[in-house]
């Protein structure tokens, strides 16, 4: 009985889950092998095999009962009443936000919007604690000019704590980083007070989707870019998208010598490196398809780049301008960046074995770059892998917490596009198939290269960390940024945060920037004014204690987008 119209939806699947779903059906159902189902469907026979363990395990979800997310939201029902009476009595924000985490039901600032609008309410407003009444619309954005700094009073902010990054800023340069980098000036704003309030959003940990609203109120952080008010949302979007590829390269170029200054990256040129693709939920046709691990399956997205320093962990790379033809000469691109901004080439790059081709790893060969990287385990390969005798396969016992410490392997010599390289078969990584080591570093040991590329499996854990401390897991935004120019400047904040760990020191060194926005930098507080001067009183927490050993309250400096005015610190009690 020939088969109907239609019929190749079925038996040629292209949507990711229904092609997995008829991989098992033809494995359970039908008994076909796991090779004779990997050829059926274009599979290599391993992730055959990984699709039925995870089967079997109860761990894959080919199809949702219902939309993916919550159906309902209980802690928001029950704080529902509180919320609106206290938005009935003109209280802020930030007020509500307090209430609801002391009453046991803690909101965000976008379930508190949400609970308003339907109940008629409209967009909170900021509301002054002294008079009651509204505060009024935010004055245009705007450099502050010498006679409108204020010189006396006191401002409350509830962002006071994000002043503790200045210093950071002022470390590492911002001014000529952005001069550098030839960002352009607009007719409102110069280049740097753009890009400052741009950083201002990123630094300050809160998601993307509602930032600007969230802080768009307070004139203290207006202050901290040197400006009257923070620009709106179209001025941060359309000045992104002004940016050019070479002026992101241009910053990270000129932020490579500062980030050695301080400390922030090893001395071993040694790198880490990683695509990332951030998931669009728009409409966006013009995006290409890539696969997200965090969905497993292909989708809309942006491909980005990483490199991240082997030894200190600090970003210092990144291009979201990578169309997916030209990925895999990225490695490439990164050794050209390097060399032209240190003058000399990386020492040593690891990475996995999608990141680049056979093509690629011999022109890393021939520039003298080493590498360590997977290798895609084809049935045929493993077959041979299999056939080894067992004295080929030595015993090495590795240096690291935990299990899977005692491994066996099996070193070859290979040879790819006319280049010869090292491929260790090591068996006893948790993994029922051996892991395939490619490498051109012939002078280290057995057990240095596994012990270096199991580093990365780690690794990739922290750049996730990274990834979505600066609001890089996806492009749903009120303020649409150009990707490029976020990705770059997450590299920036990345940098600012970990220099921000190493001067407070107390355990905070190898810290998140999650962790360290959550202690030190989501603090209220007020700001008070000299003629030449803004002292940052900040509310004693938990935390203080750290602080006050790292020297804050002797702490100042002078801001240069302040026209010189010295910033200091001093910790009152809540």
């Amino acid at each position: 009985m020939g088969t109907r119209a239609g019929a190749e939806s079925f038996t040629a699947p292209e949507a990711p889950n229904q092609r997995r779903y008829e991989a098992l059906r033809a494995y359970f159902v039908e008994g076909a092998t796991a090779q004779q189902v990997a050829e059926r469907f274009d599979y290599a026979r391993s992730t055959v095999e990984t699709l039925v363990r995870d089967h079997r395990a109860g761990r894959l979800r080919l199809f949702a009962s219902s939309r993916p997310g919550p159906r309902s939201a209980p802690r928001a029902e029950r704080a529902r009443d509180l919320v609106l009476a206290l938005r009935r009595a003109g209280r802020s924000l930030a007020e509500i936000e307090r209430a609801t985490k002391k009453a046991g039901t803690p909101l965000g600032r976008t379930a508190i919007w949400e609970l308003c609008a339907e109940a008629g309410l409209g967009r909170l407003e900021e509301v002054n604690p002294e008079s009651g009444e509204p505060v009024a619309v935010a004055p245009k954005a705007r450099p502050l000019e010498a006679g409108e700094w204020p010189t006396e009073g006191a401002l409350a902010s509830e962002h006071a704590g994000l002043f503790l990054l200045v210093p950071e800023l002022v470390e590492l340069e911002l001014d000529a980083l952005v001069s550098a980098a030839g960002y352009p000036r607009t007719s409102q704003l110069p280049a740097l007070h753009s890009v400052l309030s741009l950083l201002a959003l990123k630094l300050y940990g809160r998601r993307r989707r509602s930032h600007v609203q969230d802080v768009v109120h307070d004139p203290a952080l207006g202050l901290y870019c040197g400006l009257r008010a923070l620009p709106k949302r179209s001025h941060l979007s359309g000045y992104s998208y002004r940016i050019e590829r070479a002026q992101n390269e241009a910053l990270l170029a000129a932020l490579v010598p500062r980030q050695r200054a301080a400390g922030l990256l090893g001395e071993g040129r040694d790198f880490n490196l990683d695509f990332h693709a951030i998931m669009s939920y728009g409409e966006d046709a013009g995006l290409e398809e890539h696969y997200v691990p965090r969905r497993s399956q292909r989708t809309r997205s942006v491909l980005s780049f990483f490199a991240q320093d082997g030894e200190e962990r600090t970003l210092c790379y990144a291009n979201a301008d990578l169309p997916k033809a030209e990925a895999a000469r990225e490695v490439i691109r990164f050794c050209e960046f390097w060399e032209g901004s240190t003058g000399e080439p990386p020492k040593m790059l690891v990475f996995d074995s999608k990141l680049t081709t056979h093509a690629e790893l011999a022109e890393l060969d021939r520039r003298g770059v080493g590498f360590i990287t997977l290798r895609r385990r084809g049935g045929k390969l493993m077959e041979r892998i299999a056939a080894l005798p067992e004295e080929a396969w030595q015993p090495v016992r590795l240096d690291r917490p935990g299990k899977h410490r005692n491994v066996k392997a099996a070193e070859s010599e290979v040879e790819l596009s006319g280049r010869g390289f090292r491929q260790l078969a090591v068996s006893g990584l948790g993994r029922e198939q051996p892991t395939l080591i490619l490498t051109n570093r012939h002078e280290l040991s057995t057990k240095q290269l596994v012990e270096r590329y199991a580093q990365r499996w780690l690794i990739e854990n922290g750049l996730a960390h990274q990834i979505r401390a600066f609001h890089l897991d996806c492009l749903a935004s009120q303020v649409p940024l150009a990707v490029d120019l976020d990705t770059t400047l997450s590299v920036l904040c990345d940098s600012v945060y970990r220099r921000f760990a190493r001067t407070i020191q107390n355990g905070y060194a190898t810290a998140t920037a999650e962790t360290i926005f959550r202690h030190f930098i989501t603090a209220p507080g007020e700001l008070r004014f000299g003629p030449e001067s803004v002292k940052v009183m900040l509310r004693s927490r938990a935390h203080t204690p750290v602080l006050l050993d790292a020297g804050y309250e002797e702490r100042s400096v002078a801001v240069p987008w302040w026209e010189g005015r010295e910033l200091s610190f001093a910790f009152k009690p809540a």
